[in-house]
């Protein structure tokens, strides 16, 4: 969450929302009063008042009343389902009536990236396990190699099958998918 949040209050001008939004590199602005959140702008709700006479209109006019919020404890997890379901791109956190940070759509793809270590140096391995084994032999048969995981994601096949999309620490992957093809697990994929 972004604890440092541009706001604006329902007095502000359209056109100064506007000049905070493309100065900032934004695109939700809270509209806050005494602390309190009263509203929300967002890019696409300025798209619709953007005409030049409409620029002076007070943001009261044509904010957002009762933005859909979290609260602090909220998970990331929690917070991109919401976003997801309602077709947003931020959310305001809120304490009681207080405004206390933003997530944005961003900020959620942000914290996906790191837990995936996709900017990390590393090598990635796709794999449906051979049963009854699965995901544990296939892990053993990794560990034996030297391999470090960095992170699991899976996908399941219209069949039923899981893949599993296994992020290491850079290595060498031709001995390591040799290794699990001879122990009958099937390697879909690797990416150096």
């Amino acid at each position: 969450m972004i604890k440092k949040v541009v706001t604006v209050s329902p007095e502000d001008s359209l056109e100064k929302a506007v000049q905070l939004m493309k100065l900032h590199s934004i695109r939700h602005l809270p509209v806050v009063e005494d602390g309190r959140l009263v509203g929300l702008v967002t890019e696409s709700t300025i798209r619709q008042y953007a005409r030049p006479e409409e620029l002076g209109k007070p943001l009261r006019e044509i904010m957002i009343l009762n933005p859909i919020t979290v609260s602090p404890d909220t998970t990331i997890d929690a917070a991109a389902r919401i976003i997801y379901r309602h077709k947003i791109g931020g959310l305001p956190v809120v304490e009681g009536d207080r405004l206390v940070g933003i997530i944005t759509i961003t900020d959620i793809l942000e914290a996906f990236i790191e837990l995936m270590g996709l900017l990390r140096s590393s090598s990635r391995l796709d794999v449906i396990p051979r049963e009854p084994e699965g995901l544990d032999g296939v892990l053993e048969i990794v560990r034996a190699h030297g391999g470090k995981v960095i992170s699991i994601g899976m996908d399941v096949e219209p069949s039923g099958e899981k893949i599993y999309f296994i992020r290491l620490e850079r290595m060498p992957l031709e001995p390591l998918a040799s290794a699990l093809e001879v122990a009958g697990h099937r390697v879909i994929s690797v990416v150096d």
